[in-house]
C-alpha cells in the first residue's frame, strides 16, 4: 500500500496540470510519472495491466473524485475477440 500512496501523492503534485491539459481523460501514474492518458477506462486499464501486471500503478479520471472500490474487486481485461 505504501507504494501506491506514493502514486497518489504524485497524481496530487500534477493534479492542476492534468486537469488544465487532460480534464476527462483517465491517467495511469507509474513509479510516480504519468505513464499516459487516454480517453476511455477500458483502454488506459488494459495499457496499465499489460505494461504492469498487478501493479501497483494508479488509474483515475482527471478532474473526477478517486472511486473507492472494495478489496475484493479486481480487474478482468474483457477480450472481444472471445
Amino acid at each position: 500500500m505504501a507504494k501506491l500512496s506514493e502514486e497518489i501523492a504524485a497524481y496530487e503534485r500534477m493534479r492542476d496540470v492534468l486537469e488544465t491539459d487532460h480534464f476527462g481523460q483517465w491517467v495511469v501514474i507509474h513509479d510516480e510519472e504519468v505513464f499516459g492518458t487516454y480517453d476511455d477506462f477500458q483502454e488506459a486499464a488494459d495499457i496499465a495491466v499489460r505494461n504492469f501486471g498487478r501493479g501497483p500503478f494508479l488509474l483515475r479520471r482527471i478532474g473526477e473524485p478517486p472511486l473507492t472500490l472494495p478489496a475484493s474487486v479486481l480487474y478482468h481485461p474483457v477480450n472481444a475477440d472471445s
